[in-house]
């Protein structure tokens, strides 16, 4: 995908991706996009790293791993064990999230109505933000044992197989939703194949019913359903709601006939508190005084 439809999208790409596409950028800074793309390195299962396992990750030379690994330590993004000598990322890179995260200040008002569901349903209840194509998790709440998928902030899944993707891609203006899919199956044209038909039936799903759900797709224990709660104009954020249950606990209609509509209300909720607009809802025309009616 090129970066023109990437700004259109307002979903920028992983800095490997973006450093991969702008050589021809002068005004391209490729040294922090280098240290960038050694901390997106760090995911869950691969928390402790060496320069030599940086650099095949990553594709940069050993010598420029080391420089970036020693700069981002010192800056206390990574954190040196000197016993195992590897790398974890560091407690400076936490202080990033809190502006983006202080800035969703609905979270706080939607946690107790979250949590509330959880408990009911034995499941979990989460808030994800749509970020190219994946969905990062903002809020969640959960109930004892939820099997083996536990959310947690700050967790990407992807959005082209699962109900919390399709119902924030339903919050989104019809021009960036086209780009989406042009840029799911850019980045993985067999996975789009794959599901390209389960995810816009989920889009179809939530403008008729308010939710859509999911059957096992990415996690074959999990069932789940989502709605979307809105997209915000200002800061080009979408926000969905979704509720995940281990499949053993689900009575035969319980996800569509009972779970589905309680996510969609609850979105419902959360949207009159905080004043957004529901998905597809028309801006209120200004009243122009001295009219005729």
């Amino acid at each position: 995908m090129d970066r023109s439809a990437a700004k259109l999208s307002h979903t920028p790409p992983s800095a490997a991706a973006a450093l991969a596409s702008s050589a021809d950028d002068a005004a391209f800074a490729t040294t922090l996009a280098k240290g960038l793309v050694v901390l997106e390195t760090f995911k869950a299962g691969t928390t402790l790293l060496g320069n030599l396992e940086l650099s095949r990750l990553t594709g940069i030379p050993r010598p420029t791993v080391a420089r970036l690994t020693h700069t981002l330590a010192e800056l206390g993004y990574l954190h040196y064990d000197s016993r195992r000598a590897k790398y974890r990322v560091g407690a400076r890179a936490l202080r990033m999230a809190h502006p983006l995260l202080a800035d969703m200040q609905f979270r706080q008002v939607a946690r107790p109505m979250m949590q509330e569901l959880a408990q009911s349903v034995r499941g979990t209840v989460s808030i994800g933000l749509l970020d190219g194509t994946s969905m990062i998790y903002v809020e969640t709440a959960r109930s004892g044992d939820v099997g083996p998928h536990i959310p947690d902030i700050g967790m990407p899944i992807p959005v082209v197989m699962t109900a919390m993707g399709r119902a924030a891609a339903a919050t989104l203006p019809p021009a960036d939703a086209a780009l989406l899919e042009q840029r799911i199956a850019s980045e993985d044209a067999e996975l789009w194949s794959a599901f390209r038909d389960n995810y816009r039936a989920g889009l179809a799903q939530c403008a008729s019913r308010g939710f859509c759900t999911c059957w096992g797709e990415y996690m074959a224990s999990i069932h789940a359903v989502a709605a979307p709660l809105f997209h915000a104009s200002e800061t080009q954020q979408s926000f969905s709601i979704n509720c995940g249950i281990p499949a053993f606990r689900l009575q035969p209609g319980q996800l569509e006939g009972e779970i589905g509509p309680r996510i969609a209300a609850l979105a419902d909720s959360i949207r009159a508190i905080v004043k957004q607009a529901a998905p597809g809802t028309p801006p209120r025309k200004k009243k122009i005084i001295g009219a005729g009616k």
